[in-house]
């Protein structure tokens, strides 16, 4: 079984790296700082490198440990978190690639299988709700740190409990977690409710910008680089904007277009039928049905016009 395999890994391993997707969102974090603090109680010492974080997960316990970059040159065994693709790792995926051993923890259903092992859940909400299973299949105890870092991965990706995917065994884990005397509320309000003042001003640019077409099936909207260095932006800031658009009456389909040195970082939502990672994986990105993105070259109106082009066509 590929758990035991694993952990055999695990076992065997010295050296440890954790990775994520570059621009890490809450399960992203969540997932990785668990796994640190879940090899340490196991008695390893893994290294944690997220290059960059948004300070919305400052209150996440572990977040002082997390690295930028690793003088190891090679690891025994590397675990990558909430990934789908090993693109995706982006300028770190170096440390993946150069491990004796790869191992793929995930629950996007876009996932390339890229790990040697890989554990693939694409029913879980979130790739947070799928290490509860392993680390409770591992023998490692789920204390209070562990669970908040499971929880703030949980939160993020279903909403605050509000998306598609989510089952009764979700709220049986938050319950779970509660008991365990995690501050369910507390983690809710900081990764969630809680805005930078950048991000608020962002939201208020992204929202004036809103479009609406395809008989307001459809919200787009953007922001520059420009936006982002007038409201002194730090990363992370941007996050949120996507689900303006969806949340308007009549819109089936959010676009959300960020300019970056990289190209143009395309975001989509979906309510109800369109499964918006066909979408982005014309980019080569992908995602959840109703939650997925890409990177596209050139313009933000050049990327506009090609991924309207997608989304009319899965309308």
């Amino acid at each position: 079984m590929t758990l035991d395999n694993i952990l055999e890994e695990i076992n065997k391993a010295e050296k440890i790296v954790i990775l994520t997707h570059e621009n890490p969102d809450g399960d992203a974090i969540g997932s990785s700082l668990a796994m640190y603090h879940a090899l340490k109680s196991y008695g390893k010492n893994p290294d944690l490198i997220i290059p960059e974080h948004s300070r919305t997960f400052d209150c996440l316990p572990g977040i002082d440990k997390i690295k930028k970059e690793s003088d190891i040159e090679y690891y025994d065994l590397a675990i990558s978190l909430d990934c789908a693709t090993i693109k995706m790792l982006n300028g770190f995926a170096n440390y993946f690639e150069s491990a004796k051993v790869k191992v793929c923890i995930d629950h996007h259903s876009t996932n390339t299988m890229f790990g040697d092992y890989n554990y693939v859940n694409p029913d879980a909400p979130a790739c947070a709700q799928i290490l509860l299973v392993i680390l409770e299949y591992f023998g490692i105890e789920i204390n209070k740190e562990i669970g908040t870092c499971i929880l703030a991965g949980i939160i993020t990706d279903t909403g605050g409990f509000k998306y598609q995917g989510v089952t009764a065994e979700t709220f049986e884990f938050v319950a779970w977690l509660l008991n365990k005397g995690v501050n369910v509320s507390n983690i809710y309000r900081q990764v969630l409710e809680v805005q930078t003042k950048a991000n608020f001003e962002l939201h208020r640019i992204a929202s004036s910008r809103i479009e609406f077409l395809e008989n307001g099936k459809i919200a787009y909207t953007y922001i520059t680089k420009e936006d982002e260095e007038k409201v002194h932006s730090e990363n992370g800031d941007h996050e949120g904007i996507v689900d303006i658009g969806r949340g308007i009456e009549g819109v089936e389909v959010s676009i959300f277009i960020r300019e970056t040195p990289k190209g143009c970082k395309v975001s989509l939502r979906s309510n109800d039928y369109v499964n918006v990672s066909d979408a982005c994986m014309v980019f080569g990105g992908g995602g959840h049905p109703r939650a997925a993105g890409c990177t596209i070259p050139g313009t933000v109106e050049q990327a506009k016009e090609k991924i309207l082009k997608e989304v009319i066509r899965l309308l």
